[in-house]
């Protein structure tokens, strides 16, 4: 008899390897039918990491959003499946125990049959409060190993984990290769010696298709044992993103598996639907060189899903890197220099930082550091004199183990800075804090909503829920679409394109009547931060205790990047510019209660 080989579609990581936003709800409701009828798709990727996130940034319910997306399927009989980062849940930074278990209630709830559970360093630890609370709450645990390629990332290696989540109950495993630099003949010793050692668990295969290995890959893995893979289709594939079931499907009838057949129709139809959503607005957050496969990325070993962040990210600072040259009377580099000398950067820190291997959040915090190493230097200074708190975590442990040692420069930096590393489980950093957000929602007027689905959402996704509830996230997003469409227009009819307009600089506010109040005042002309390139968490928040020199946000100008640090000890009092703000020179950016020591 033939071994079947099942599908999942990808849908969401398609749109999220491919650039910034994902469909809206209606959207969404449209394609799902035709998704169905398409006949060979198993399994359908439909929320979880950015997912409920993009939906807030343009105003949109995630919740919603969730529940409409996963109902056609469910309807239809075909699974749904989630990515959860772990300890991270489903944002970028860790999640306190209870909200995470609240998590996969609300997931459940809402339709979502697999929760997709990986941690970035591949500590056990982290994974195991996933694989329980997804059980707990119905759902099945499918363990995820974050797939690389390293001295460290050996089949032993991995099948220690291995052996650690399926003594914690994980229903399935699957290998993530979240930038598909996962060697083939590798991939399929591990799934077989996973399928010799615990034959009943079920094997899913996740690779991005960048380097242009993955196909190989899907082709080994499938003869080791394998049952499900994951796929895309046109016109988001390839590239940045994944193989398209088209031919994934032929080579594996080909080679003698048992493969649903495509309806062409209804493909047809899909196809037509993904573009017109990319046609109306969906396009204009899209790197067109996230569809190409580079084999670049074999070195950096960087994944596609970043891809669009990444480029967002050079593209804010290339003009700065070519004017500090510039003012050398050193020779300006092109956009695709830069990107190739941030893949060098990377591959050479990849090894400093201790083989983290390069996905959410893991890999944003490595080639955050390459970047600042990069503008560090082109400034005439050393490597590794900025590195943000986020990657300070990953460092120290309080993410978790890392896989490999770190660099003795790295080891004696943390030392100069007097930093202790936390050999800790890493969840009992975090303590609960659902009571807290409890209390927000009451004194908001706010429902905690269907199945506890919009306390979630405030406990999750806190900043970002804020500003959907005020409907700022609405308005922010219609206005970056309106100037990128401005921007587009000015391009077809050859019109030289204007600076982009700037957000408002803040006025000055008065100094409060109160000696005990500080403020602090922006350094220079530029944009505030509080986390490199846009992320999602602030370091500080009213009432949180401050000390003097402690670094409070970045300062972005047009020729480099700094440090803003605190000149007092005490107590946050008010942060008065958001993120991303531009300021000028003299702007108050926090209010701080001087305490004296």
């Amino acid at each position: 008899m033939k071994k079947k080989i099942r599908f999942s579609l990808v849908y969401r990581d398609m749109w999220q390897s491919s650039g910034k936003y994902q469909p809206r709800i209606d959207q969404l409701k449209e394609v799902a039918p035709h998704i169905v009828k398409m006949g060979c798709f198993d399994r359908i990727e439909t929320n979880g990491g950015a997912f409920e996130q993009v939906q807030l940034l343009y105003g949109e319910n995630p919740n919603a959003a969730v529940r409409e997306w996963t109902r056609p399927f469910n309807e239809a009989g075909i699974q749904t499946h989630m990515l959860d980062r772990a300890l991270n849940g489903i944002r970028m930074y860790p999640v306190p125990k209870d909200v995470r278990r609240l998590m996969f209630k609300v997931k459940k709830a809402q339709g979502v049959d697999i929760a997709r559970s990986f941690c970035g360093l591949n500590d056990h630890r982290n994974l195991e409060l996933s694989i329980k609370y997804a059980k707990e709450a119905g759902m099945i645990s499918q363990a995820a190993l974050s797939i690389t390629y390293s001295p460290v990332h050996t089949v032993d290696y991995y099948m220690d984990v291995v052996d650690h989540i399926a003594a914690y109950g994980a229903d399935e495993i699957c290998l993530k290769d979240m930038a598909g630099v996962g060697r083939p003949a590798m991939l399929g010793e591990l799934v077989r010696r996973i399928k010799a050692k615990y034959p009943e668990i079920i094997v899913e295969y996740h690779g991005h298709s960048g380097p242009g290995m993955s196909v190989a890959s899907m082709l080994e893995v499938a003869r080791a044992g394998a049952d499900y893979l994951d796929v895309a289709m046109e016109p988001l594939s390839w590239g940045m993103i994944h193989p398209d079931v088209i031919a994934i499907q032929a080579i594996m009838k080909d080679a003698g598996f048992d493969v649903p057949e495509i309806n062409m129709d209804e493909y047809m139809k899909v196809r037509s639907l993904t573009q017109k959503f990319i046609d109306d607005f969906l396009g204009y957050f899209i790197d067109s060189r996230n569809r190409q496969v580079s084999s670049l990325l074999i070195g950096s070993g960087l994944p596609g899903g970043m891809m669009g962040s990444m480029m967002s990210d050079l593209k804010a600072v290339y003009q700065g890197i070519n004017t500090a040259l510039k003012s050398k009377g050193q020779p300006e580099i092109s956009e695709d220099e830069l990107v190739v000398k941030l893949f060098n950067e990377v591959e050479f820190i990849w090894p400093k930082l201790g083989y983290p291997p390069l996905v959410t959040p893991f890999s944003q915090y490595v080639k955050n550091v390459a970047l600042m190493n990069i503008i560090q230097m082109t400034n005439g200074k050393e490597r590794f004199t900025m590195i943000d708190n986020n990657t300070w975590d990953m460092i120290l442990g309080k993410a978790g183990k890392l896989p490999g040692e770190l660099d003795k420069e790295i080891m004696s930096l943390a030392e100069s800075q007097s930093r202790e590393f936390y050999t800790g489980v890493p969840q009992d950093a975090y303590p609960d804090q659902l009571d807290v957000f409890r209390e927000e929602m009451k004194q908001n007027g706010w429902e905690n909503g269907q199945d506890d689905e919009e306390l979630f959402e405030l406990a999750m996704h806190d900043r970002q829920y804020r500003d959907y509830r005020s409907g700022v996230a609405k308005a922010r997003f219609e206005s970056e679409l309106e100037k990128a469409r401005e921007q587009d227009l000015k391009i077809a009819i050859s019109v030289p394109a204007e600076k982009p307009e700037q957000k408002k600089c803040p006025p000055k506010k008065e100094t409060i009547n109160d000696p005990g109040i500080k403020n602090i005042l922006s350094p220079s002309k530029g944009r505030v931060f509080y986390n490199l390139f846009n992320q999602i968490t602030e370091p500080t928040s009213v009432g949180d205790q401050v000390t003097e020199g402690d670094r409070i946000c970045y300062m972005q100008t047009n020729t480099y990047i700094s440090e803003v640090t605190c000149p007092y000890n005490g107590e946050m009092a008010e942060i008065v510019v958001p993120q991303g703000t531009n300021v000028n020179k003299g702007d108050i950016l926090f209010r701080v209660r001087e305490k004296k020591l």
